[in-house]
């Protein structure tokens, strides 16, 4: 049997008109929601994030993706960085890598100690259960992709001088501690794929699939209800030929080249 033929943008369009229910249900229902999207490099969850908020109010919805902390937020509670992004009622947050990144990147590369490294694995499941009892609901998402695709996707960012951006000294640097990568994720799940919040693996090798698959399953995991949107009749417009437009050459224009 050959795989389930679909049409993607047709797909796509019907899950943007879902999630402007779920963004009007999270409004009007006063939720707070939080999703993470981790994954290895060139997984594919920047471009679902993309698809995600697409149709959506960036009042309602926002994307946080943290650069590297300041000396300041280095000598913080280490939750405490995150803490501050995390949403108000009527508001979804996703984070493009979270606090994980001590479970990975900081583990892997030595950006902290072990014994920082080992309190996070025995507090992020208390903090994430905090975020539970406060009524936050938390969806977690690892994207998995096989070496084979994620080299494919390395080579074509380096010939592409758009996505040349996307590739980083830490890829690099990521391919030669694959192995580590891998072990500090196996252990990362072990310490928090927990009941209360688990994590949910998308398989991402197609990234239209995993984008589709994705969203649908944000959507079955947040029940909401299509809001009864009321209509809109655009008031008439003032009489237009009271007013009289300043000469042309008043304004400076952007010059036609298309």
């Amino acid at each position: 049997m050959g795989e389930k033929s679909f049409n993607y943008e047709a797909e796509l369009a019907k899950l943007h008109v879902e999630l402007v229910h779920l963004q009007e249900w999270v409004k009007s229902q006063q939720l707070k929601v939080v999703i993470v999207f981790e994954g290895r490099d060139a997984s594919g969850k920047g471009g679902t994030i993309k698809r995600f908020t697409e149709p959506l109010n960036p009042r309602v919805c926002k994307v946080v993706a943290l650069g590297v902390p300041t000396e300041r937020e280095k000598s913080q509670w280490y939750f405490q960085r995150y803490a501050q992004y995390l949403p108000a009622a009527g508001e979804i947050v996703l984070f493009d890598r979270s606090w994980y990144n001590r479970a990975g990147v900081e583990k892997v590369m030595g950006y902290c100690t072990e014994e920082e490294y080992h309190e996070f694995l025995r507090s992020c499941p208390e903090f994430e259960r905090m975020l539970v009892r406060s009524n936050i609901i938390l969806l977690k998402y690892w994207f998995s992709v096989s070496d084979e695709e994620q080299e494919k996707r390395f080579k074509n960012r380096i010939k592409n001088p758009v996505k040349r951006w996307k590739f980083s000294p830490m890829d690099l640097e990521s391919r030669s501690r694959w192995l580590e990568y891998s072990k500090a994720k196996d252990n990362m799940f072990a310490h928090t794929d927990t009941k209360q919040v688990p994590w949910y693996v998308v398989n991402a090798d197609d990234k239209k699939k995993a984008r589709l698959n994705c969203i649908s399953h944000i959507l079955s995991k947040i029940p909401y209800e299509p809001i009864h949107l009321t209509p809109i009749k655009l008031p008439e417009l003032p009489d237009y030929k009271a007013y009289v437009r300043p000469p042309i050459n008043y304004q400076t224009f952007v010059p036609e080249k298309y």
